[in-house]
């Protein structure tokens, strides 16, 4: 399934703009080495960069891979797409496929035109995942420099290197090397939701020194449906913040705290005035391990599944 991205952009002659402008059908003649026993169908989905991609338009191309999934003639599914929000699709993807075999999403940082391009290479390597047996219950997977990634713990960790995915203290998956696919370990915490849509008016708010407030209370005025907070280090905020989730958990508005730390979990332990304590006494519901971006994935679906507040911090909270 292609989406767009890098991968399939190029720079017009014309102009200085690289643009999503590349078929399907010229992505796969790019593969330069034979996929032996393997044959690969495709389907256009869309042609954007992903930094045009939204919640609504991520929760489609869930539903249409597993859709295909559903079909049961395939393997799996490889999705090419920007890098941007890769981590993003692949965590939603995650998230509502209840199938066992994988979505593989991978991509390129060196658009179509470039000489050097990094996208017939991690296709292949893709295909190859997508196609093997040991990728059953790897659930959606990001495939990028012969790296292979949970989509929970996966991010963006650079703007423009050919290994731009890094996975945190979890570390990757596995490795595709040649032909061979190598999984060192399986995703331990998989739970698959099944909303009839998702909630997409849910906003993220990263703390700085000092930050204001108000940017929750003005969030909620122009209708957000959820709030996500990447705090500092365990879950903590600056003063006021305590008193704003309270405003907004009355106003049933939920209030997710995840970390903007790259590594460790977001727990409740300081106190203080505006402290992870005060924050939890407030209402917020705390993201583990999750990202702040992973968190609103996460908080969009759970809120498209019909839940409450209550059911909301279950899912949050499960060990």
């Amino acid at each position: 399934m292609t989406t767009g991205g890098t991968i399939a952009s190029s720079r017009p002659a014309s102009s200085d703009h690289v643009v999503a402008n590349i078929p399907g059908e010229t992505l796969l003649t790019s593969i330069r080495e034979r996929t032996d026993g393997i044959e690969v169908e495709l389907e256009e989905f869309s042609s954007v960069g992903s930094y045009a991609f939204d919640l609504p338009l991520a929760f489609r191309l869930s539903r249409r891979i597993e859709a295909i999934l559903r079909e049961g003639a395939h393997d799996g599914v490889v999705v090419t797409h920007g890098t941007d929000t890769m981590e993003e699709s692949a965590f939603m993807a995650d998230l509502l496929i209840g199938d066992d075999r994988p979505a593989a999403f991978t991509g390129a940082q060196r658009h179509a035109g470039e000489a050097d391009t990094d996208g017939p290479r991690n296709l292949l390597d893709a295909v190859r995942l997508a196609a093997s047996p040991k990728a059953r219950g790897l659930g959606a997977v990001v495939v990028f420099e012969q790296h292979v990634h949970a989509a929970r713990d996966v991010t963006k960790a650079h703007t423009s290197r050919t290994d731009a995915f890094r996975s945190g203290s979890n570390g990757k998956l596995g490795e595709i090397d040649g032909a061979a696919v190598h999984i060192n370990r399986y995703p331990s915490r998989r739970k698959a939701y099944a909303p009839e849509g998702i909630v997409s008016e849910i906003e993220l708010v990263k703390l700085a020194m000092g930050s204001s407030s108000a940017f929750l209370d003005f969030a909620a005025d122009q209708g957000a449906r959820g709030i996500v907070i990447e705090a500092f280090g365990r879950g903590n905020a600056p003063r006021g913040f305590p008193q704003a989730v309270e405003r907004l958990v009355r106003r049933c508005i939920p209030v997710v705290v995840a970390s903007r730390c790259h590594e460790g979990i977001a727990r409740p332990i300081y106190g203080g005035g505006s402290g992870g304590k005060d924050l939890q006494e407030a209402g917020a519901v705390f993201a583990g391990d999750l990202s702040g971006l992973k968190a609103r994935i996460m908080l969009s679906v759970l809120l498209g599944s019909g839940m409450d507040a209550h059911a909301v911090r279950d899912e949050f909270e499960q060990p």
